[in-house]
C-alpha cells in the first residue's frame, strides 16, 4: 500500500498533518532537553525528524523543509510557555551547522529584534544553546562554559580563514624546488 501525507506505521491509517506535527512536537521536546544535557551538543534537522517519527510510529514522505518549522514553531513557544531557554537553538543543517531561517521565530517569540546578518543569527544561537546546556544540567568546564557555534559550521569558518600555502618556486632549468633565497643551488 502507497503511503501519502501523513500516516500511523502500525496500521497505515492516516493522520492529519496538524496532528502529526503536535504528536511531533511533544516527541522533539524531551528529546531536545535530553541534547541540551551534554555540553556544546546538537542535532541535525534530518536527526531529529528521523527520531520522532520513529519513537512516535507517525511516518510521512513529505520533504522536511515541508513540516520541520510548523513542528519546531510548536516546540519554540513550549519553551517560551515553560521559561525555558529556546531548544530550537539545538537544532542545525547537516550541510553547514548552521540554525535554519525558522530561527526568526524565536526572536520574534522573546519580543527581541530581528537578526539579518546570518553570523549575528549564529551567535544568538550559540548563546541560546549555553542557556540549554546550563538549564538542562549539562556537565559544564569550571569557567561556566563559553558559546560555541555548531561543529560544522565553527569548521567551515576555520576553513575560510587558514591562508593559503604558497605555491612552490621551481628552477626553469633544472625544475627543483628553489631554496628560500631563490637562487638554484644545482644551476649556479
Amino acid at each position: 500500500m502507497s503511503q501519502h501525507g501523513y500516516w500511523r506505521v502500525s496500521d497505515g491509517t492516516p493522520v492529519a498533518a496538524a496532528e502529526a506535527w503536535e504528536i511531533w512536537a511533544c516527541e522533539a521536546y524531551p528529546l531536545l532537553v535530553g541534547v541540551a544535557r551534554t555540553y556544546h551538543a546538537v542535532i541535525t534537522y534530518k536527526e531529529l525528524a528521523e527520531k520522532i517519527q520513529e519513537s512516535t510510529g507517525i511516518r510521512t514522505r513529505a520533504l522536511l523543509h515541508n513540516w520541520i518549522g510548523s513542528v519546531l514553531s510548536k516546540v519554540v513557544r513550549e519553551a517560551h510557555h515553560r521559561g525555558d531557554p529556546p531548544l530550537t537553538a539545538l537544532v542545525v543543517r547537516t550541510d553547514d551547522g548552521m540554525v535554519g531561517e525558522g530561527y526568526k521565530e524565536v526572536l520574534k517569540i522573546a519580543g527581541e529584534p530581528s537578526v539579518n546578518d546570518l553570523q549575528d543569527r549564529e551567535w544568538h544561537a550559540a548563546r541560546s544553546r549555553l542557556a540549554c546546556y546550563r538549564r538542562f544540567g549539562a556537565p559544564l568546564p569550571p569557567d561556566g562554559g563559553v558559546p560555541a557555534l555548531a561543529p560544522r559550521h565553527q569548521a567551515a569558518i576555520e576553513r575560510r580563514h587558514i591562508p593559503a600555502e604558497k605555491p612552490l618556486r621551481i628552477c626553469p632549468r633544472c625544475f627543483v624546488q628553489l631554496p628560500a633565497t631563490g637562487a638554484c643551488d644545482s644551476c649556479d
